[in-house]
């Protein structure tokens, strides 16, 4: 892996699928495959075009609760009904070659050997091209599923959150890269030697172990995680490879760019092994006023309930039924939601006097950049070289047209300007980011009463 972790910085891309489209009314688009969200073959067909397209991940998201409990709002969007991530990802290891395969599963309604040994598995199975998205659950909603009147409050998730992890990378090391010898002639399966036991015992979790399967071929599946509050930063800095992170301005982009990788070195790390990935929206058109078009015909599809469903559950858990769209925000309470994105637009929606129905499409359109295939590329390449980024999470407000427009015309011009490459450079994920391959620990985690 030494000439991995020395090559030249090149830009990585990775997709974040979210079944029919990512745009919250881009399920009624004209264009748009709502019948794909729960069909294998449109998921088949949609990872072989980002492979085609050279990503180096496809990234599907998940909550463990229906995405919202407002029925009015709720039954106009496209969000009541999406596959389980890792049981996809399974699926699609099978039809493609090189691409990687990402899922989101939570620490906070799960549990350590469960993770550990389903991520080791689709790690086997596709080769090694398994990723975790380790996420603490921002929704309120998921507490209910899993016996609990309240969500874990913010720096509880991320305390449990801290514990997991570790437990999952003791448990990935059960064994030695060499101990599974599967050897007839001595009769011996696997090296004693060569098996370690966690016995931890922590705050949230007691787990003895070993993982009843042996090391990944990537030794730990790649690591993504998206903390952007300052308990999210440094839990990312101490574990995460690849951070999702939400960055509208190039400033601010680069100011977080910038303290990511310092924390990373402050824990030992090497700060380019932890890849940056903001998220990425694009639209392409032949012409910019047709790009801008594409997108205001986008944002009228969003119903005026959906409008104030998107703000509620962006920015507090506040009843907004009564209060016209098109009229200010009212007092928000506090909230135990994700704290650093919930500031971020209550600022905004204060300092530039945005309406709900403003501040919605503003919520809708995210990371949107539309434009024609070189004002697209001109983004990208000026972020990266910008060091912004080292890399997008790219999704697509619609599929599956959007998606093959990036594939046919962006990247392209991303090999041509010498930021993408053209061809897979190894055969795992982490060969392709250029991560090296975690060497199992010269100890197990020893038993510790926290």
């Amino acid at each position: 892996m030494t000439a991995q972790t020395e090559r030249p910085r090149r830009l990585t891309l990775g997709a974040l699928v979210h079944g029919c489209g990512g745009h919250i009314a881009g399920w009624g688009h004209p264009d748009a495959r709502p019948d794909g969200q729960l069909d294998f073959p449109f998921h088949a067909d949609l990872a072989r075009t980002l492979e085609r397209g050279r990503f180096d991940a496809l990234f599907v998201a998940d909550v463990v609760a229906i995405r919202g409990h407002q029925l009015d709002s709720l039954s106009r969007t496209g969000r009541a009904e999406h596959f389980e991530p890792l049981t996809l990802l399974a699926a699609l290891s099978l039809v493609t070659e090189h691409i990687g395969l990402a899922a989101t599963a939570t620490t906070t309604y799960n549990h350590p050997f469960h993770i550990a040994r389903k991520f080791a598995s689709l790690d086997h199975l596709s080769a090694g091209r398994a990723g975790w998205n380790v996420v603490t659950s921002v929704a309120p909603l998921e507490a209910a599923n899993f016996g609990h009147d309240t969500h874990l409050a913010h720096e509880l998730r991320y305390r449990r959150a801290d514990e997991f992890v570790q437990v999952v990378k003791a448990l990935w090391d059960s064994f030695d890269d060499d101990a599974v010898v599967r050897d007839k002639a001595t009769g011996r399966y696997y090296d004693p030697a060569g098996l370690r036991t966690p016995h931890h015992r922590g705050e949230h979790f007691a787990v003895r172990g070993p993982l009843n399967i042996s090391r990944a071929p990537q030794g730990h599946p790649v690591l993504f995680q998206a903390g952007s509050c300052e308990t999210g930063r440094e839990f990312a800095a101490r574990h995460g490879e690849v951070l999702f992170t939400t960055q509208h301005e190039l400033g601010a982009a680069q100011a977080f760019y910038a303290d990511v990788k310092a924390r990373a070195a402050a824990h030992g790390r090497d700060p380019d092994q932890v890849l940056v990935w903001p998220g990425l929206t694009p639209l392409v058109a032949p012409t910019e006023a047709d790009a801008r078009r594409r997108l205001a015909e986008l944002q009228d599809l969003i119903h005026d309930d959906v409008a104030r469903r998107l703000v509620q559950d962006h920015i507090g858990d506040i009843d907004l039924t009564g209060h016209p769209v098109d009229g200010p925000l009212p007092d928000i309470p506090d909230t135990n939601r994700s704290r650093s994105r919930r500031e971020l637009l209550l600022k905004s929606a204060h300092d530039e006097k945005l309406t709900m129905r403003e501040l919605a499409h503003r919520l809708a359109a995210g990371s949107v950049v539309a434009g024609t295939p070189e004002q697209i590329a001109d983004h990208i390449e000026t972020w990266f070289r910008a060091r912004a980024a080292d890399g997008f999470n790219v999704s697509f407000p619609y599929l599956p047209g959007p998606a093959e427009d990036f594939v046919d015309h962006v990247v392209p011009l991303l090999q041509q300007r010498g930021l993408f490459p053209t061809a897979y450079e190894g055969t795992t994920l982490r060969e392709n980011l250029g991560l090296p391959r975690p060497v199992a620990r010269a100890r197990h985690l020893e038993e510790a009463g926290r």
